[in-house]
């Protein structure tokens, strides 16, 4: 838990979600308790996730009006963070939720939003699934027409969260025309399996998912587009929710490496008693892993309040593409130095206890295993080049969509 975040936030909290508040730490306190037993033994959050749906955790950006407690995005992110300090892989898993109840947010009052609102108020969970693995990255699930009905046929894969969800935004096509779609996670026709393998985030539900003749309401198809100023400000979402949970495993680490220091008794090449926590060595590995954890949460917060602003000036229409394009760079500037602070970091912390650090029981390693993956999911590199581009060039960079960060309307195989 950060140690100062309950006073840092505390003028953000409204009188009626002290209740909240309460049950959301302790629920937090649960969810980290089994945490490196859940990482070691490979056992899906599926309960944790069910518990926070149980309490409105998904539902928090929702107005009040509309069943939702009307979180700004600073103060959802937030929670994000502190999430992610419990357990990494549960708010990951959150990805594809957060970025579609922000895409309806920015919608037009109409009976699909009308219906996606009630929805997510009574804790639907929704996943997401766009990657598919084609030797030319083409899409080809497809959605077909018999008569008034469509039905869904394809296989994605890294379909982050799907495993714990009710409903799936992926990408298709119809004939020629590539769509966005959403279906029903819990009709027999779709399987979602756990079979991703990376070496961190291992309990995201990151893996198959097939769709076998899956019905699909009209209601829920549409053009799938990449440069509108929706699409624009959620890919910023979508990059600013993996940034959120480098900053919880920042601050996770943290708290693993000042536990394990503090109850050490001995220095290595020292003889007797010699206490690591007085060790100048280990106070400025400590040092330093506190600086990474509070610059990464800053960042975090910070661009929110940016996304905050350009959502409120969407939702009134007076959000123009400038402003939403100069919060997405925002977004991805903040990338270039999240991650290089988290990696090295989370490489160093195991300096401050030599061979007993890299314990399994401990379960250090997994901050860094966690940190890394993430930062493989979206080319960081050619970011910082296409920043490099704009400012000296004023050139425009291709650089994502609504769905995956860095993926045109065909498969990357980013994960997401």
């Amino acid at each position: 838990m950060m140690p100062s975040q309950h006073n840092a936030n505390a003028h953000a909290q409204k009188p009626a979600d002290a209740g909240f508040e309460a049950d959301f730490a302790a629920l937090l306190a649960d969810i980290r308790s089994g945490v490196i037993e859940r990482d070691r033994d490979r056992v899906l959050p599926v309960e944790q996730i069910r518990a926070l749906q149980a309490l409105g955790f998904g539902s928090r950006r929702l107005p009040s009006e509309s069943g939702g407690a009307g979180d700004s995005v600073e103060q959802f992110f937030d929670k994000l963070i502190r999430l992610a300090a419990a357990d990494s892989n549960v708010a990951h898993a959150f990805r594809g939720h957060i970025g579609f109840v922000d895409e309806v947010l920015l919608e037009p009052d109409s009976p699909r939003r009308r219906t996606w609102l009630d929805r997510v108020a009574k804790g639907d969970l929704v996943g997401n699934a766009q990657s598919e693995r084609q030797a030319t990255t083409q899409i080809t699930t497809t959605l077909t027409r018999e008569g008034d009905q469509l039905a869904l046929t394809g296989t994605k894969y890294y379909t982050t969260g799907s495993i714990f969800s009710d409903w799936i935004q992926l990408s298709a096509l119809v004939e020629d025309e590539f769509v966005d779609v959403i279906a029903p996670a819990t009709h027999p026709g779709v399987l979602s399996v756990d079979d991703w393998d990376g070496f961190g985030q291992r309990l995201t539900g990151s893996g198959t998912t097939t769709f076998v003749d899956v019905p699909v309401s009209p209601d829920d198809v549409r053009p799938y587009t990449t440069d509108g100023v929706r699409e624009v400000y959620l890919s910023a979402v979508f990059q600013l929710v993996l940034l959120a949970v480098v900053a919880g495993i920042l601050h996770s680490a943290l708290d693993d490496t000042t536990a394990f220091v503090r109850a050490r008794r001995r220095t290595f090449g020292v003889s007797g008693e010699s206490l690591p926590r007085e060790d100048p060595l280990v106070q400025s590995v400590v040092g330093e892993l506190s600086s990474a954890a509070w610059a990464a949460r800053a960042l975090v917060l910070s661009t929110a309040r940016e996304l905050d602003a350009v959502s409120r000036a969407q939702q009134s229409g007076e959000a123009d593409i400038d402003s939403v394009r100069a919060v997405q760079f925002t977004a991805y500037r903040a990338q270039q130095i999240v991650l290089p602070l988290a990696l090295k970091a989370t490489g160093e912390l195991f300096e401050v206890g030599g061979a007993s650090a890299v314990s399994s029981n401990l379960g250090l390693d997994r901050h860094w295993r966690n940190v890394r993956t993430i930062a493989s999911h979206n080319p960081a590199v050619q970011r910082r080049r296409a920043l490099g581009d704009f400012v000296l060039n004023d050139r425009l960079p291709v650089w994502g969509t609504t769905r995956s960060d860095a993926e045109q309307p065909v498969s990357t195989g980013a994960k997401r």
